[in-house]
């Protein structure tokens, strides 16, 4: 037993042998919470107190929880930056809806060859109307 300056009893941390933390993995990754009598069984057969193994518990436990926020947390950014990519794509394809519609006949020229502009590069090359001299 170490003592502090005050004379007072030191805790000091226990380290656990490598057998001890396989058991404890093995039995938390079946429950995460053990009961009075498992936690006795348990602490006896690793030749540990049953308050090392509540506390053990209790660490791994909030480890678990971390690792498990930190993983949703990563699942959202990855669902939240998807959604926003399909959002785009759906927004482009809006744009599109006007290039796929049939034309209007009496929709103005201009309007026809902003589409066809926006859609082929150097405006497809397609006269809608021929000019004086230019026949079809």
């Amino acid at each position: 037993i170490l003592l502090d300056k005050d004379g007072k009893r030191k805790h000091t941390r226990p380290t656990f042998s490598g057998q001890q933390i396989f058991a404890l993995e093995k039995t938390f990754e079946q429950t995460k919470y053990l009961a009075g009598p498992e936690r006795a069984r348990l602490a006896y057969s690793l030749g540990m107190t049953e308050s090392q193994v509540k506390v053990w518990f209790q660490n791994r436990r909030t480890k678990w929880r971390k690792k498990h926020a930190a993983e949703m947390a990563t699942a959202k950014k990855k669902q939240d930056s998807e959604t926003e990519r399909l959002k785009g794509a759906s927004e482009n394809e809006e744009e599109d809806d006007d290039y796929n519609k049939p034309l209007d006949p009496n929709s103005d020229d201009e309007k026809i060859t902003q589409l066809l502009k926006k859609h082929k590069p150097g405006g497809g090359g397609l006269l809608l109307h021929p000019t004086e001299g230019e026949t079809s």
